[in-house]
């Protein structure tokens, strides 16, 4: 087989597909690729790795500049991560641009960014964002094992530690005022930071418990679990007295705000710091702990 020749068909071929047929160029044009980097693969395991050199030299004055060393290196790595079998098939549905910033992970962190982009419909610019703050890295253990074994998943186990809030003023003394503004200001990008399918309902929702008026942090609710979930914001540790403020608060929802067709609430307890010791012996299933770092 003349491997110069029919990667040099496949993406004239390609850039004739793109014009005609826009519709569907990005789902050709990651196929296309694909192939190639399975026939660049095989060339250069017949014939040494300088064929990526040599092929680039006459496809760049060819077909077009594009298709230099660096582009087919990427093809050809692309093939090689994305053909083994532990790799989600679900990749086809993702474009060029999206699939070049899963090259370097690991094989669980691809298959997550994949479900995630397509659930979520992320811009390339979010995912790069996700990549650099490390989501998958702060999901936890529980969770990542949960993925592997393709377990149901519940609100709490996507909720990343530590939850990244934006800062950009670079605020150095933080109040649970200042806290609760700074996710404020940036409420969509929070909301997305939890994991998926959450909408505001209320920021300091009041409500009554006997004689006396309380004030619950933030009220959202989650479209795809069908619960609402209570935020309560913390500046400093953890404390034991935290899950029963945050406990109470659900609770009410539960008897007064929810509908019998919604589940049970959830909470999320967000605090400066966690104390492992103290979590392990007083926390419970429907509420979540966890960090908060500003950036």
């Amino acid at each position: 087989m003349n491997y110069y020749n029919e990667i040099k068909n496949k993406l004239i071929d390609n850039e004739v597909y793109k014009r005609v047929k826009d519709y569907s160029k990005e789902r050709n044009t990651v196929i296309t690729y694909f192939e190639i980097g399975r026939l660049l693969a095989i060339a250069g395991g017949k014939y040494g790795d300088n064929v990526i050199d040599e092929y680039s030299k006459k496809l760049t004055k060819e077909v077009g500049k594009k298709y230099n060393r660096r582009t087919l290196f990427r093809m050809k790595q692309f093939y090689n991560v994305f053909s083994n079998e532990k790799v989600s098939t679900m990749w086809t549905q993702l474009t060029w641009s999206h699939l070049r910033l899963l090259f370097n992970l690991e094989i669980d962190s691809i298959n997550y960014y994949i479900q995630v982009i397509i659930s979520k419909k992320l811009s390339v610019r979010e995912l790069e964002f996700k990549i650099k703050s490390n989501e998958y890295e702060r999901l936890p253990i529980e969770t990542k094992n949960k993925m592997k074994n393709e377990d149901r998943l519940e609100i709490k186990d996507l909720v990343p530690n530590p939850i990244l809030i934006k800062n950009k003023n670079s605020i150095e003394v933080v109040t649970e005022r200042i806290l609760h503004n700074l996710i404020l200001e940036n409420i969509e990008n929070f909301m997305k930071e939890l994991g998926n399918a959450f909408s505001f309902i209320g920021s300091e929702y009041k409500i009554k418990i006997g004689d006396s008026y309380h004030k619950i942090d933030l009220l959202l609710f989650n479209i795809k679990y069908n619960s609402y979930v209570v935020v309560e914001l913390k500046v400093t540790e953890f404390k034991a007295e935290y899950i029963s403020q945050v406990q109470k608060y659900t609770n009410y929802i539960d008897k007064n705000v929810k509908e019998v067709s919604n589940n049970s609430s959830i909470g999320i307890l967000i605090c400066k710091k966690e104390n492992r010791f103290v979590i392990e012996y007083c926390s419970l299933d429907s509420i979540v702990i966890r960090e908060y770092e500003l950036i």
